[in-house]
């Protein structure tokens, strides 16, 4: 009996975590060599950079991070005094958090170097294949996010 086999060079899934991974390396190399950060640190810098104050909870779910990680991102970035705690007034369990001045630079000299790295990537790809993929990453988006309103029945 021959068994169905799973080419996972050609699994649109693999694919996507494949590429992902391989892009957030390249970059990573950009940052640390820079800033001297990890990924989850560059992702609360970002993130908190771009929306200003934010719990360590949201910023897990706006980054896709366990909260462990995000935990060690928050206190490491704390202790290079990049970023400050805040306690919650109506809730002392939840702390706001906020880039310092300190951070603020930090955040300052990351985003020319991420609009850059993006920059050659939308080169790499030519204006019209990246609207196609563009295009394409919303519709796939979307369809993962229907699917997860739906209980994953389509």
């Amino acid at each position: 009996m021959d068994r169905e086999i799973l080419e996972l060079e050609s699994f649109l899934p693999y694919r996507l975590y494949r590429l992902a991974d391989l892009v957030s390396r390249e970059f990573a190399a950009v940052y640390k060599d820079r800033l001297g950060m990890t990924r989850p640190e560059w992702r609360v810098l970002a993130g908190l950079g771009q929306h200003g104050t934010l719990t360590a909870k949201t910023l897990g779910e706006q980054s896709a991070m366990h909260k462990t990680k995000v935990s060690r991102a928050v206190a490491e970035l704390e202790r290079r005094r990049w970023l400050m705690r805040t306690p919650d007034e109506s809730d002392r369990r939840i702390e706001h958090l906020t880039l310092t001045k300190a951070g603020l630079a930090a955040y300052g000299e990351m985003v020319p170097l991420a609009k850059a790295f993006e920059q050659r990537l939308a080169k790499a790809m030519g204006s019209a294949h990246l609207a196609e993929f563009d295009s394409g990453l919303e519709r796939l988006a979307g369809f993962m996010r229907d699917r997860g309103a739906n209980g994953g029945q389509q």
